[in-house]
């Protein structure tokens, strides 16, 4: 009996094509061969939901599966030419009625037409031409910088092996690559399918994404937030010289042009850097003794205006 591939990926058959992507991913992050090393029923698991969701993750094969037209593997399902195929068609409208009732089958001569019908055109079927090879889907987990900047990466198959995938700069987290030519062989000398990766951007510690824009903050010194400086800020692609304005406070956002992710249609976004004073980490006797003799005569209130009842 034929596998349900929604129940494989366990979805609903009225589930969107986001909901079966969403389940995919989960799946194949489960039991990728990576991440299960000798496990040969992960491994099994890992096919067989990689194998669900090169058919259910189309839209079209997706729906010649939901018609039946072709079966789990991707295959071509063998007409069924029942009577009912025939039915309003004029030149075969009396030709399965008999005075006995019967009108599926119609005489005997009927019933012969029909299943000569039916098994020729099974065989043909399975001898058909050439057919391109099925798709491959992979997920894959890459770090942000390597997003930005690219990188050289290799997946292993479930079966074996292993395929080389060069990551462009500027991939976008759930951006799908597309390898020609590395999915299954295909049959009677058709090009074999395709090998999909869909990649996953692990979240950084320091850089946030923006669309094409990167914000993060930046710590800065007392002496440098009243004095000024220039500081060396780190980008994604590299530490950057900086300067700092006298008097700046915590929450001062600097534009760093050019310094974020590559844009699709040329460019890059840009980032932006949010200052945050830091104070030394040990108490510090002089700083202490030069604010108390500074806020004698002071009545500053930064917290004037925020409303609340202050």
């Amino acid at each position: 009996m034929s596998r349900n591939l929604y129940d494989v990926l366990g979805v609903t058959r009225d589930a969107s094509q986001k909901d079966i992507q969403s389940a995919y991913r989960k799946l194949a992050k489960k039991y990728h061969p990576d991440l299960n090393s000798g496990d040969k029923q992960a491994e099994e698991q890992f096919k067989a939901t990689s194998s669900a969701y090169a058919l259910l993750g189309d839209e079209d094969k997706r729906g010649r599966y939901d018609r039946g037209e072709i079966d789990d593997t991707g295959a071509e399902a063998a007409p069924r030419n029942f009577y009912r195929d025939y039915a309003g068609n004029a030149e075969t409208a009396g030709r399965y009625e008999s005075a006995g009732g019967f009108a599926d089958f119609g005489d005997l001569g009927g019933a012969e037409d029909i299943f000569s019908t039916f098994f020729s055109q099974r065989g043909r079927s399975q001898s058909q031409g050439p057919m391109r090879g099925r798709d491959q889907h992979f997920s894959m987990e890459i770090d942000l910088l390597d997003a930005v900047n690219g990188a050289k990466r290799q997946i292993t198959l479930p079966e074996g092996g292993s395929l080389d995938l060069s990551i462009p700069a500027g991939t976008r987290d759930g951006q799908t690559l597309r390898l020609r030519g590395k999915g299954n062989r295909g049959h009677n000398g058709a090009p074999a399918g395709d090998a999909l990766i869909d990649i996953h951007v692990r979240p950084h510690p320091l850089f946030k994404l923006d669309v094409d824009d990167v914000r993060y903050d930046v710590p800065i010194s007392l002496s440098e937030a009243v004095l000024g400086a220039k500081i060396k800020v780190p980008t994604m692609d590299g530490a950057v010289n900086v300067s700092i304005g006298p008097n700046s406070n915590t929450g001062k956002t600097l534009r760093l042009k050019g310094k974020g992710l590559h844009k699709r249609d040329g460019g890059h976004g840009d980032a932006y850097v949010t200052l945050k004073i830091v104070l030394p980490g040990e108490p510090d006797a002089k700083l202490t003794a030069f604010v108390e003799e500074w806020s004698k005569d002071r009545n500053d209130d930064p917290r004037r205006g925020m409303g609340g009842g202050l």
